[in-house]
């Protein structure tokens, strides 16, 4: 017989993302999902990753940020990545640049307790694939 069972799962990563809102009109986030997946990226080496939310930066210059990393924590993230499409500029090869000071003010709201990732998936085209 099984040991104990428990209604919540644990995970090693409770992941928050903010993705730029300048490009989610082109991008439905589908590259970070699978770069998630299948742990390649800022995700390689992680384990039981449980993605929490997904949530766009609030539009320039960043301000808003700070609020969507909070509610991402008080969802339970313990995570928060910034989407590449902030960071790289994927996929148009325009980085924001406010993406430096949106993460300084992020982590300093979040505290020490949030561990930020500065990009998800690396730069440049790559197919989608469909999945079977």
């Amino acid at each position: 017989m099984a040991g104990p069972t428990s209604f919540e799962e644990e995970y090693n990563m409770k992941l928050g993302i903010i993705r730029c809102m300048q490009t989610e009109d082109y991008c439905p986030g589908s590259r970070d999902f699978r770069t998630i997946r299948e742990r390649k990226g800022a995700f390689e080496g992680e384990d039981d990753i449980q993605l929490v939310g997904f949530i766009n930066c609030g539009g320039c210059p960043g301000k808003k940020a700070v609020l969507r990393a909070r509610s991402l924590v008080e969802q339970g993230a313990d995570t928060i990545a910034f989407a590449s499409c902030i960071s790289k500029g994927t996929p148009i090869g325009y980085p924001c640049p406010f993406a430096k000071r949106m993460r300084e003010l992020v982590q300093k709201e979040a505290g020490d307790s949030v561990r930020i990732l500065d990009y998800t998936h690396d730069a440049g085209p790559e197919p989608e694939t469909s999945q079977k």
